[in-house]
């Protein structure tokens, strides 16, 4: 197979980026869309020229680096998969293929395909842990978690960080990421301690970031690679309000 590819390239973050034509031909349909990319570098190196940058690390799904905007769509036209899960086939013979990365304030472009998502890791940093003792093992025919509660926590627990929901929200809100981290914390018992604290300084850290705000377009959750619902943004929303009532001051001036 081969495909004409309409690139982003920019050499650093402040310099100014455009979009590249290349051809890459030799492709088999087997071949992951990173792989495909690999095969460009390989030409591209082959010729003394300067590789196209994208991140990747684990390719089974898993780690969220392979974050792509492709023809438009975050990950590409698949759902719920990943860039490194996207897989040639998918595309026709002589398509051009448009691939640029993320766009939004708070993930900051480094270098041609790769983003700064470090934002994620201070929201994260800001409330993102637990507590409490883990203790000696549970008696063996206890159920210290309901089924229900326990299936909604690893639903959101699913959410990799990646952040396609940012790139595909017209606002560039982050509500459906922080969304699935405070609620499969909220949900268990062992994320009771901070729960309010929790969503207070994880709120205020996202708006500090620059994130937009949500206005239920639903294209993040048709953007995650993980099919997290936005059921867990009203989650969100309602532990919010909570944690208001208990710290009405911390809520009014952002702080926890």
């Amino acid at each position: 197979m081969n495909f004409t590819l309409k690139i982003w390239r920019q050499k650093s973050a402040k310099a100014a980026g455009r979009f590249v034509f290349y051809q890459v031909s030799g492709v088999s349909a087997d071949m992951s869309f990173l792989e495909m990319l690999d095969l460009l570098n390989e030409g591209l190196i082959a010729k003394g020229e300067e590789p196209v940058a994208f991140d990747h690390d684990c390719r089974e799904g898993i780690c969220g680096m392979c974050s792509l905007v492709i023809n438009g769509q975050a990950h590409g036209p698949d759902k719920n998969t990943t860039t490194c899960q996207l897989y040639m086939r998918r595309f026709k013979n002589g398509d051009t293929i448009i691939v640029e990365p993320f766009r939004a304030r708070a993930f900051p472009t480094l270098r041609d395909l790769t983003v700064d998502r470090s934002a994620f890791d201070r929201i994260m940093a800001a409330g993102g842990f637990i507590s409490t003792n883990t203790g000696s093992a549970p008696e063996a025919n206890s159920v210290p978690v309901s089924k229900p509660k326990a299936d909604a926590a690893m639903d959101a627990a699913a959410c990799i960080g990646c952040g396609a929901c940012v790139a595909a929200c017209p606002n560039a809100a982050a509500m459906l990421f922080v969304a699935a981290k405070v609620s499969h914390m909220a949900l268990l018992p062992q994320g009771q301690p901070e729960r309010e604290r929790r969503v207070l300084a994880m709120r205020k850290a996202m708006d500090e970031e620059g994130f937009g705000n949500c206005s239920n377009e639903y294209e993040c959750e048709a953007a995650c690679p993980k099919g997290i619902s936005v059921s867990n943004i009203a989650r969100l929303n309602r532990e919010y309000a909570r944690a208001a009532l208990f710290f009405p001051d911390h809520a009014e001036s952002g702080k926890s």
